[in-house]
């Protein structure tokens, strides 16, 4: 971690839980500090128990990034949740459903 002499900087962790809550931190942290050690110094596993560290995606100003990157002055660390389903697999079982609504609007009109 930083040394504990030098400069401290803000940042605000940020966390919209499944519940639909938006958990909110702002965390004085020493310049050189990481993503990670502002998780760490942070009441975010006290409040999110189930999420495993280990697994946490993170980003900046909606930019992914590791938990090893430096921050700076004013970042916004947000903590993103993970995906319950894959979005390509998501957007081929829509276009399938397109294209059969499509189909049976063509018999139906046809007859």
């Amino acid at each position: 971690m930083a040394n504990k002499g030098a400069a401290q900087l803000q940042v605000e962790l940020i966390h919209a839980a499944s519940s639909g809550r938006i958990w909110r931190q702002t965390l004085e942290v020493a310049a050189g500090s990481t993503i990670q050690q502002a998780l760490q110094r942070s009441d975010f596993h006290r409040e999110f128990p189930d999420i495993s560290q280990s697994t946490l995606e993170t980003g900046i100003y909606g930019q992914a990034c590791s938990p090893d990157r430096i921050v700076a002055e004013g970042d916004r660390i947000e903590i993103y949740r993970p995906l319950r389903f894959d979005p390509m697999e998501s957007r081929r079982r829509r276009a399938e459903h397109k294209r059969r609504q499509q189909a049976q609007s063509r018999k139906g009109s046809s007859s």
